[in-house]
């Protein structure tokens, strides 16, 4: 069946179903209430059918009727799909580049210097970095995917587990000439500490209290040091001997391979109950580029490269 209605219309009685207001849906859609409502209007004419239970006494929201409701999930279906080809559209015209966001920490400590191997495989396929220390809209910045640190929820967002991570403290080797210093845990309490703070508002991201409860360290005066908002950074200063970090292993694995830092105390074991996800929209899971770049990640994890 040939259908003349615009699928304005059609996403407008969508997005006011879902919002339950033709004002969410108005904001939503960036046009006015008046042009939501008179879309919707539209489609229930052309159908012949009201669509939502009018607004009585004390209803302050709007109410789908039982036939809408029924018709919804086929409508979402079908947005999906659009979505979809849409997106295959963008691909084919944008030349194969494939946009990632990630933090401006792992860029650094983690992907950069790994890379190299992905243009290897994908010669043909150019990557543009999103780096933010905010969560970015996929749809809004065009973001094929991405690697994100937390609980694994994001919503609209598939998350899949990457990594997980050990907390640990680590400094200069500068620092261990004098062999004295830093033998046992307790010599902490004669040290700066780097606190780090990019994810300070998250309640389970590791912190110096946290581990030293762990470590059963009384004494530790966790509330003062050197305070960054950034892990790569907070690396850099334990690696120029500004003091002791608490050093997330994802990020510093490199530097410790390399001897630039040595792991202190590698006897007390923390798990961060934080982990590594990789994200992106389920409506492009069938994407090939994303699914190139999504393959490579586990890979390189499964070689144990990360």
């Amino acid at each position: 069946m040939k259908l003349p209605i615009h699928l304005n219309a059609l996403r407008a009685f969508e997005a006011s179903a879902r919002h339950q207001s033709f004002s969410a849906a108005a904001a939503e859609l960036n046009v006015t209430p008046a042009a939501v409502g008179q879309m919707v209007r539209s489609l229930e004419d052309w159908l012949g059918t009201p669509l939502f239970h009018r607004a009585s006494t004390g209803r302050s929201r709007l109410v789908a009727t039982e036939a809408a409701e029924h018709a919804l999930p086929d409508i979402r279906a079908g947005f999906d799909r659009l979505t979809l080809g849409m997106e295959k559209l963008k691909e084919e015209a944008s030349g194969g580049v494939l946009t990632v966001t990630v933090s401006p920490a792992f860029a650094a400590k983690w992907l950069l210097p790994r890379i190299e191997s992905f243009h290897a495989a994908w010669p043909e396929m150019d990557v543009r970095l999103d780096t933010n220390l905010r969560a970015v809209d996929f749809v809004a910045h065009r973001i094929d995917i991405g690697v994100r640190y937390g609980a694994g929820s994001w919503p609209g967002l598939v998350a899949e587990k990457l990594m997980e991570e050990e907390v640990y403290p680590v400094c200069s080797p500068n620092l261990l000439i004098d062999a004295t210093r830093l033998r046992k845990p307790e010599d902490l309490t004669r040290e700066t500490l780097i606190h780090d703070l990019s994810m300070d508002s998250h309640s389970d991201f590791p912190s110096w209290a946290t581990w030293g409860q762990s470590a059963g360290l009384t004494g530790l005066l966790t509330s003062r040091g050197m305070k960054i908002n950034n892990s790569a950074a907070v690396l850099q200063a334990a690696i120029d001997g500004q003091g002791v970090a608490l050093a997330r292993s994802v990020m510093a694995r490199d530097d410790v391979t390399a001897g630039r830092l040595v792991r202190l105390f590698p006897q007390i074991k923390f798990e961060s109950a934080l982990a590594y996800y990789v994200v992106y929209r389920h409506q492009c899971a069938s994407l090939p580029k994303m699914n190139a770049f999504r393959n490579w990640l586990f890979e390189i994890i499964a070689r144990k490269e990360g």
